[in-house]
């Protein structure tokens, strides 16, 4: 009888994780900053941020400090806001203004409603004026509302600007910006006048006037629109950025489709925990143990120790 083939194991994505993760640990111990520094530049952010959260002592402040400026930033974007209270207090004023700097305004803003007022202050003193600007006007837009979850980085275009003059601008000034594969067109008082896709760019001739191509027909939401009417927008019309304006329809900032995966997951855990009576958490329901959110004895014994449910 022959031998039945042998079927390969599925490769877990989780064990892929841990493997890297010890050898970065193997790197740290043996004190291979080198190496160590050039992989965690390699590694999606995200992946980096869970990476050093893990590190319980002040060897994720020494690790944070390997990254460049702009991984740095986009890195500390994905930290949680203990984590990122331990890095502010172990870096100086000059570093954190680059972080700061090289943030968006929507993580910016999130970061300064989650830490503590006398972080806040040493943040807001490093920032430049028009960062700092920028910073309070977002905070003082109703909470749960478009205006509070937008970003100021977007790709403006003007309608009388040829496909080759818009390729320039792009290539000028979308390093920055949240998004460069959807721009906004607005009129000279910045009121939003269409949009245009890179793709539409693409396929047009270079001396076409973005006037020819723009949609005028468009999906957009007013700053004190609450937010969850926006995510049914996303949700209904398969957009991949928003603008949003205010009340006189002028372009103010967009709300991307990341914002937006955000937003639903509050949502949904705020639904579900008031359906199932739970107590109110801001971690995410995927995240949390389903007795951690139980409000009885054993979700009670749960938060003292884990280990015993």
């Amino acid at each position: 009888m022959e031998d039945e083939e042998k079927v390969a194991e599925p490769i877990v994505y989780e064990d892929l994780v841990d493997k890297r993760n010890d050898e970065l640990m193997e790197l740290l111990e043996g004190r291979s900053m080198k190496k160590l520094s050039e992989r965690l530049n390699e590694m999606p952010e995200f992946d980096v941020a869970e990476f050093l959260s893990s590190l319980e002592d002040n060897r994720m402040p020494m690790l944070f400090r390997l990254l460049s400026k702009e991984r740095a930033a986009e890195v500390f974007a994905n930290l949680e806001a203990p984590d990122q209270e331990r890095i502010i207090n172990s870096i100086t004023d000059s570093e954190l203004a680059g972080i700061v700097e090289e943030l968006y305004v929507d993580d910016a803003v999130d970061m300064m409603e989650e830490l503590p007022a006398n972080v806040v202050k040493r943040v807001m003193r490093t920032a430049t004026a028009e960062t700092r600007n920028l910073i309070n006007q977002y905070l003082h837009y109703p909470e749960n509302s478009a205006g509070s979850i937008m970003t100021a980085e977007f790709v403006d275009l003007k309608k009388y600007m040829s496909v080759k003059e818009s390729f320039a601008r792009i290539r000028r000034i979308g390093e920055d910006k949240e998004t460069i594969y959807i721009c906004f067109v607005t009129s000279a008082d910045r009121k939003l006048e269409g949009i245009v896709t890179v793709k539409d760019l693409l396929l047009a001739d270079p001396d076409t006037v973005i006037e020819d191509l723009m949609d005028r027909n468009v999906i957009y939401a007013v700053t004190t629109e609450d937010q969850e009417s926006v995510s049914e927008k996303f949700s209904d019309y398969d957009l991949m950025a928003m603008p949003v304006v205010d009340k006189e329809n002028r372009l103010v900032g967009i709300v991307t489709v990341d914002d937006i995966i955000d937003v639903m997951e509050q949502e949904a855990t705020e639904d579900i925990q008031l359906m199932a009576g739970m107590t109110p958490s801001d971690k995410p329901y995927l995240r949390t143990h389903p007795v951690a959110a139980v409000p009885d004895a054993l979700g009670h014994l749960y938060q003292h120790d884990p280990d015993l449910v």
